[in-house]
């Protein structure tokens, strides 16, 4: 594939800075979308008439999409041009941004924002690209520096930028913000973005993109959809599960059997980045779930304004970047498996903690502990990111980090599924196990305060006493959800001494930065 501007290092200088900027910009809006919708949830969750559970659709419809679509954006890319793709990807996100902010229902926002993932799966990788075609090899690692920066930007001020935004304006105008920072990079790569060649002969493996697309689609409506509808009990989860289970066996058997597949399965003949994949997994469950839990249980139980929440849920990235910044230079001089003990260390540590919260928790615990969880972040992934590829052929690493990412953001609507489900299913059980104490002859009801308010042969004190136990089993199903992501990331410690000592000189792949 030709260069985008030159060959690396021979850009002017001027033109590389705006190129520079104008992608930066794009992976900006992106990352910005993962997190900035999350304190807006209750607000659209009222606005779209939608449950607890099927609010968090708005979640995992576009974690799901991103997921799909970005395997398949290096095909695109070669097929159709670089730039072409890109200024595609940037005009659809920011359309279909658009309709999110103006949709009046709960299938119309779940469908606007499936677009919004599909389109927006290629930019990041897409704007990596160009960056490294523009920098030389020695400026690259700094620009990958900044690269990572702009995607860890989204974490930090994605919530504090969307609770501002919905409790000053309205939340549709989470959505809205994209449409001059999309316009700003559009213009911008128009203007001083070359195309690239277009490999006319390209081809994709459309059997087995179909088929894993078609597992993991019906695998999250199994998910999404599973609470609601009593599992098992439904003609539809059972066709639900039923496709899943046959699209993936489909996939795999072509995997398998094909002479060019969509997923090299040599891949995983590599013990280093098979190993990482499940660990990715593990950390894209941990981290985007405990955002979904954590929303609700700031608005709705602790009564926070959605400012207020975002704010507060801010030091997660901010933990994030400074450790990112602290482990880029241990990298090398420091076993990275011991990095990565350390952050599933910090990450339970924090789950740990969140186990015994209540409403009455202070605002710098929740501050403290958020910064923890973040921190944990960023011990784990660069010395994943590292370890995964480091025994990875090089002609093996430009289809390992796609699938690498598949697997966390898979691992990402998976785990808020799960847990929203939790949630859900959790509330009823615990307070039919506290409903059963409440009876006319608990001597508990005969202290005089108690009966005054909370008399359960009256109307009134019945409706006082259902609100109360709602609230206390609501709260016991939070530290049940915060118990099992706890659990998972002690759990994955254990699989740290099947991962092979990285060579000193070990770097991560440049093109293999988080999305």
């Amino acid at each position: 594939m030709s260069s985008t501007v030159a060959l690396p290092g021979t850009a002017p200088v001027a033109n590389r800075g705006a190129i520079t900027a104008c992608v930066i910009l794009a992976v900006i809006m992106q990352a910005l979308d993962t997190t900035i919708a999350n304190v807006a949830l209750p607000y659209i969750q009222g606005s779209v008439a939608a449950s607890a559970d099927q609010i968090n659709w708005v979640l995992t419809s576009y974690i799901v999409a991103a997921a799909i679509m970005t395997p398949p954006s290096g095909f695109l890319a070669a097929r159709f041009g670089r730039k072409r793709v890109l200024l595609t990807a940037i005009a659809g996100f920011v359309v279909a941004s658009v309709l999110c902010g103006i949709a009046q229902s709960l299938p119309q926002i779940v469908a606007f924002r499936l677009l919004q993932g599909l389109f927006g799966a290629s930019l990041v990788p897409l704007s990596q690209g160009i960056l490294l075609d523009i920098y030389s090899v020695e400026e690259r690692g700094s620009a990958m520096a900044l690269f990572g920066v702009s995607v860890m930007v989204g974490p930090v001020l994605g919530p504090v930028i969307g609770g501002w935004l919905t409790d000053n304006i309205s939340w549709r105008w989470v959505f809205y913000i994209n449409v001059p920072i999309g316009l700003l990079a559009f213009v911008g790569i128009v203007a001083f973005v070359t195309e690239t060649g277009r490999e006319l002969k390209a081809k994709l493996d459309w059997f087995g993109f179909g088929t894993l697309s078609l597992a993991i689609a019906a695998l999250q409506l199994f998910l999404d959809r599973g609470e609601q509808l009593d599992w098992f009990s439904s003609g539809e989860i059972q066709l639900e599960a039923l496709v899943c289970v046959s699209a993936f066996y489909l996939f795999l058997s072509h995997t398998f059997t094909a002479e060019r597949s969509f997923v090299n399965p040599r891949l995983f003949l590599d013990r280093n980045f098979a190993v990482s994949m499940f660990f990715i997994f593990i950390v894209g469950v941990t981290y985007l779930a405990s955002l979904a839990l954590m929303t609700p249980y700031l608005q709705t139980l602790m009564g926070y304004p959605v400012t207020t929440a975002g704010i507060v849920m801010g030091p997660r990235g901010v933990g994030t970047m400074v450790c990112m910044f602290i482990v880029g230079r241990l990298i090398g001089k420091v076993d990275t498996r011991f990095l990565l003990v350390l952050g599933l260390g910090l990450t339970a540590w924090a789950m740990y903690d969140m186990t015994g919260w209540t409403p009455d928790v202070s605002q710098w615990t929740i501050v403290s502990v958020g910064f923890i969880q973040g921190a944990g972040l960023g011990f784990l992934f660069v010395p994943l990111t590292t370890i995964a590829f480091a025994t990875l052929p090089a002609s093996m690493r430009g289809e390992g980090t796609g699938l690498y990412n598949l697997s966390r953001n898979i691992g990402s609507s998976v785990g808020i599924s799960i847990v929203t489900a939790l949630i859900t299913e959790n509330v009823q059980t615990n307070h039919a196990s506290i409903a059963a104490y409440v009876t006319p002859f608990n001597h508990a009801f005969n202290a005089p305060a108690v009966m005054q308010h909370l008399d359960p042969l009256k109307a009134a004190g019945r409706a006082s006493l259902d609100g109360i136990i709602t609230l206390q089993a609501t709260i016991i199903a939070y530290m049940d959800d915060f118990k099992l992501l706890m659990l998972m990331s002690l759990a994955a410690i254990p699989l740290v001494f099947l991962l092979r000592k990285p060579a000193p000189s070990a770097a991560p792949p440049e093109h293999a930065v988080m999305e």
